[in-house]
Order: structure tokens, then C-alpha cells, then sequence
């Protein structure tokens, strides 16, 4: 798999179904000027989906603070997403969901970002798209394994750091933690006061 990081996001147009429940379409460089955590999922009414998309929409107003937006995406038609978004927890649906769910029928948004799995289905992938456009980080998990919203959002904290500051973000890093300056000497520092 060719990897995205440090190049410019596939650009796309498709129709999704929108946090009041209407249909619409979600361009992605209309995000122009915000970050965008771009989350890819399998397939509606499953079982480990629903589990990411409702911790996406429980996180979402922590994301629209730094400036970003949550925008999941599956290759599943806006009509399926709309039914799933409709059926309540306790009968297996997502209920209301607060960002866009992308259909990607034909697969060519997955494709794009090389996560389609066998031709079939996407496989758990997020990216994390700057303000330019820019791919920052990606994740891909297989279909078994549910992700940490928690994680993208630390990641996204050290995204925006790097992006306003010179300093550089170790790891685990978490905001108000000692970052880096690139070089040597800051290196030298920052490991000797993490053994003691």
C-alpha cells in the first residue's frame, strides 16, 4: 500500500447522509482552511462499527474545538446509512449521528485511499487531513479491530502543536507535556529527565 502521508488528500464529491438526516453532498476540499478526520468503517448494521461511530460522535464537539470535523465513510448507499441512523441503540442502530456519513457505492473514494479490502468492503482506516489538504496520519486496523477516538484526537492535538509551534511532539505525548526542539541537545535533555 502507497502511503498518503505528507500528500495532498484525494479529492472527492459524494452523496451522504447529513447530521439533521437529509441527503447531501460532501466534498472534501470544501474543508479547505479546517482539519478533517476522515474515518473509513466496513459496512452498516454490523457489529463493531456502530461501536467507532457513536465514540466519533461523542468526541465530536472536542474535535470542532481544535478546528477540525469527523467525516465517516463506507460503501454503503446514504439510504442504508440514513435506516441505521434511524433505528435505535437498543434494536442495533446508530441513532442520530452529529457529521456526514459518506456513501461510497462504488468504491472509489476507498480505493483512492487504499483501504478497500478484497474489492468488497473498507477496511477501519482513519486519516487526518490538515488545513491544506495535507495527509498528516492514517491508521488501518483490520475488520476485527476497533479503534481509539481517544488516540486520533491526542494525535490531532499533536498535529495542531507541531503545526503552531517549532517544537516537535515525543511520544505519548499529551498537551501541556515537554516537547522537543529538533536537535540533539533537546533530545539529550528530554531523555535524561525522563529517567529520573
Amino acid at each position: 500500500m502507497e502511503t498518503l502521508i505528507t500528500r495532498q488528500a484525494p479529492d472527492f464529491e459524494a452523496e451522504a447522509v447529513m447530521p439533521d438526516n437529509t441527503f447531501g453532498k460532501v466534498k472534501l476540499s470544501d474543508y479547505r482552511g479546517r482539519y478533517v478526520v476522515l474515518f473509513f468503517y466496513p459496512l452498516d448494521f454490523t457489529f463493531v462499527c456502530p461501536t467507532e461511530i457513536i465514540a466519533f460522535d461523542e468526541q465530536k464537539e472536542e474535535f470542532r474545538k481544535r478546528g477540525a470535523e469527523i467525516v465517516g465513510v463506507s460503501v454503503d448507499s446514504e439510504y442504508t446509512h440514513l435506516a441505521w441512523k434511524e433505528k435505535p441503540h437498543e434494536e442495533g442502530g446508530i441513532g442520530p449521528i452529529g457529521y456526514p456519513l459518506v456513501s461510497d457505492l462504488d468504491k472509489k473514494i476507498t480505493r483512492a485511499y487504499g483501504v478497500l479490502n478484497e474489492e468488497k468492503f473498507a477496511l477501519r482506516a482513519w486519516f487526518i487531513i490538515d488545513k491544506k489538504g495535507v495527509v498528516r496520519h492514517t491508521l488501518v486496523n483490520d475488520a476485527d479491530v476497533g479503534r481509539n477516538t481517544h488516540e486520533a484526537l491526542r494525535t490531532l492535538d499533536a498535529i495542531i502543536f507541531a503545526d503552531e509551534n517549532q517544537g516537535v511532539c515525543p511520544a505519548n505525548w499529551h498537551p501541556g507535556e515537554d516537547t522537543l526542539e529538533p536537535n540533539q541537545q533537546s533530545l539529550a535533555k528530554y531523555l535524561t529527565g525522563k529517567k529520573t
